[in-house]
């Protein structure tokens, strides 16, 4: 019955043509249940589960293209608009093949970002390898992009012409479109340079532009950085290289950090540093054991200067810690030694008749010491 079907069809090609599409069609049939059953069987290893499930839809696709694509190669030439069809399947199989890298590389950042989580206490080599992952997989995105569209342009014979008219006459052209490039190209070079050399990584402590946050997001042209008032500050990738920034957690998230304040000459150092310990023990969640210190760093004219040095594993708890020390240590000698804050100490005298005190700075309290007149 097929065969009496077949001798009725207009010319013999077409009979090649209808035996290439069914062959097509069952292959395709065929690559499905292959696909499914290998996604099945993958599911106990990580990697080529994650691969072929980010690779499912671009195969999908790609399966019935080779069909396609050998149902019009075996077509005649002189078939009508046959030359339109055959470039318009080579332009959606070099789409689907670049979809497939762009999903793959996808596929091999989800992995690595899986095997390194960064909610553990000690996240520094994950959020190392997380920072160079997105970057080289979106460096490498933005290649796939760029080659396939170039293989696109490739597909037309004017585009080829272009090509080899726009390389013969190089010279100016290309130096107009180096100046033009020069940001993008400098921040793409910026970017391999941070995966690469990590002067920042993903959730670091940075000061930039005197404001104080955490790197949220790296992408392929500038740097998210969550200020800790939830603002955003975006920054191109180039500044990182090119200006000098704080990072408090290049090495280590545990951070010391000072308090100080001012009090009196008469304050005694040894109760101070009685309730420092004491205060530290109960802010166990906030200070880390390390470095626990008063001591007294300045000696000015009325007042003593004590700087409080203390240790934490990140700079969040630190300045909570920093916080809860300034408030209870000011608040213990408010209590128990009144007198020991900042004074000022006025001498009264009437050797010329008049009385001469000294003037009172600014948030001091005064106590004048009655003396005798010289």
């Amino acid at each position: 019955m097929i065969d009496a079907w077949l001798d009725l069809l207009p010319w013999p090609e077409a009979r090649t043509l209808l035996v290439a599409l069914l062959v097509a069609l069952i292959a395709s049939l065929v690559m499905h249940w292959a696909l499914r059953l290998l996604v099945r069987l993958a599911q106990s290893l990580p990697f080529a589960a994650e691969m072929l499930q980010r690779a499912r839809d671009p195969l999908r696709l790609l399966i019935p293209l080779f069909g396609v694509q050998m149902v019009v190669s075996s077509a005649p030439d002189d078939l009508l608009l046959i030359d339109g069809a055959r470039r318009l399947v080579s332009l959606a199989m070099i789409a689907a093949f670049t979809w497939l890298g762009l999903r793959a590389a996808d596929a091999i950042q989800r992995v690595i970002v899986a095997r390194h989580p960064v909610d553990v206490i000690d996240n520094l080599q994950a959020r190392r390898i997380h920072t160079q992952t997105r970057v080289l997989v979106r460096t490498l995105s933005v290649f796939v992009v760029i080659f396939g569209a170039a293989c696109m342009l490739m597909t037309f014979p004017a585009a080829r012409q272009f090509g080899t008219s726009l390389l013969a006459s190089a010279g100016l052209a290309g130096l107009a479109v180096g100046f033009a490039a020069k940001p993008v190209l400098g921040n793409l070079i910026a970017g391999l340079q941070i995966a690469l050399t990590q002067p920042i990584r993903l959730d670091d402590v940075v000061i930039v532009e005197n404001e104080w946050g955490r790197i949220e997001e790296i992408t392929g042209t500038y740097v998210v950085v969550r200020v800790w008032d939830d603002r955003r500050l975006v920054v191109p990738l180039q500044w990182f290289i090119e200006h000098p920034f704080q990072n408090w957690t290049r090495r280590t998230s545990s951070l010391t950090g000072a308090v100080v304040f001012w009090v009196d000459y008469s304050t005694p150092l040894e109760p101070l540093r009685k309730e420092l310990e004491r205060l530290c023990g109960e802010a166990r969640h906030l200070w880390d054991g390390r470095v626990s210190v008063l001591q007294v760093v300045d000696a000015g004219e009325r007042a003593i200067q004590l700087r409080v040095l203390v240790s934490s594993l990140d700079s969040s708890r630190n300045w909570d810690l920093r916080c809860y020390l300034r408030e209870n240590l000011v608040n213990f000698i408010c209590a128990q030694y009144p007198g020991c804050l900042p004074q000022l100490r006025a001498s009264v005298g009437s050797a010329s008749g008049i009385d001469l005190v000294e003037q009172q700075p600014e948030g001091n309290v005064v106590e004048a010491e009655r003396q005798p007149p010289v």
